[in-house]
């Protein structure tokens, strides 16, 4: 029996499980209040204040940290990598202290299962973060040479939910092509082919369909009118992407519920802009199977929007049946996707990867791309 301790830091959360092999035996989630964190100037700054928790969480479940298999974390903002389960090591830990790629929360479960690890001798994991870079090289073609997409989006979900469909019809994931939208506060849509997201938008910096909180892709020379109006700072700007836009801006909320309440209200102005979500929600998943060339196993709808089968899910179903089956996956058992991908290593049937060589191998090859695209 192996036991398994998965890490998962939000932005205003901890969320922490215990697995016995594929059986969840404990999980907690708890919320951090702004007053809590208010008086850390930096992300990093909260170390300690996490790590606290996750140790009483522990203690609390009458465990002792030696008698894990091994420690699990969400992965913070990394360099590119291809998805998979890394073992932390070293430069992992100094990428994330620099934070070089920016802070968030979830840098900080990597370093506190890192620091389990070299207490206690016990492995410390990282599975598909946020950065998984698996895209094909004509896909990064913005139609600027100074500026290239980049692969940001909810990787841990969307991986896990693909291998869910994939051993629901009893073939491998290597073997299908799906396309999977993941509808949270942040929307992300890609193209899986054969194991491997070839093309996904940005969900975290302004790229796809707008999202109860974020603008997605803008008009851009009205976007450039506006940064220099003088009306806004940078950061206000950046807000407006980020934060504030999508149903936010729209509506004053980013809670659906509210908005199919409004709607039921006979809100007609609430019912045309969820609706629009919808319709660019369906338009994306549309350029993915396009992408796939058509030869699509299946279009997955997951995250927390996908609970919502009243209007959001029935309006992208519409639009997008055509294509291929539409399967409903509603929210995001990060846990039990850390949780399994750990088991996997631990019972010798998948081996960890190298983050210090899979992340060199990705800028050689990235170096080698802007080397085409700008010469």
């Amino acid at each position: 029996m192996f036991r398994i301790l998965t890490i998962n830091p939000g932005s205003t959360s901890t969320k922490l499980s215990i697995f016995e092999d594929e059986r969840m035996v404990k999980m907690q989630n708890f919320s951090h209040s702004p007053d809590e964190l208010g008086r850390f100037q930096r992300i990093l700054d909260q170390l300690e204040f996490r790590e606290k928790i996750v140790r009483q969480f522990v203690e609390e479940t009458g465990y002792s940290l030696s008698s894990f298999s091994a420690f699990v974390s969400r992965g913070g903002l990394l360099d590119p990598i291809p998805g998979g389960v890394y073992l932390v090591d070293d430069l992992m830990i100094e990428t994330l202290k620099s934070a070089k790629n920016g802070e968030h929360a979830s840098n900080l479960g990597v370093i506190i299962a890192h620091r389990f690890s070299a207490e206690t001798g016990v492995p410390a994991y990282v599975v598909d973060p946020v950065v998984v870079d698996e895209m094909e090289d004509f896909a990064r073609v913005s139609g600027h040479p100074n500026y290239q997409r980049k692969s940001i989006f909810h990787a841990l979900n969307q991986k896990a939910v693909a291998k869910e469909v994939a051993r629901m019809v009893n073939k491998r994931y290597e073997e299908m092509n799906l396309v999977v939208a993941h509808m949270g506060g942040g929307i992300s849509i890609a193209a899986h082919r054969k194991g491997r997201v070839i093309d996904v938008n940005n969900a975290l910096d302004g790229d796809g369909p707008f999202t109860p909180e974020r603008s997605g892709t803008l008009p851009l020379t009205q976007l450039v009118d506006l940064c220099f109006s003088g009306k806004f700072t940078y950061e206000e700007m950046k807000k407006r992407i980020v934060g504030n836009g999508g149903l936010v801006a729209y509506l004053g909320t980013s809670d659906a519920r509210e908005v199919v309440r409004r709607i039921k209200q006979g809100d007609e102005w609430a019912k045309r802009v969820y609706r629009a979500m919808a319709y660019q929600i369906a338009k994306w998943i549309g350029k993915m199977a396009a992408v796939l060339k058509g030869e699509v196993d299946f279009i997955v709808l997951t995250g927390g929007l996908a609970h919502e089968k009243e209007f959001l899910v029935p309006w992208i179903t519409e639009r997008v049946s055509f294509i291929a089956p539409v399967l409903v996956f509603p929210g995001s058992n990060e846990e039990k996707a850390l949780a399994l991908s750990a088991l996997r290593v631990l019972r010798g049937e998948e081996k960890p990867k190298n983050y210090s060589e899979e992340s060199r191998r990705w800028r050689e090859r990235y170096d080698s791309y802007l080397d085409g695209i700008l010469r």
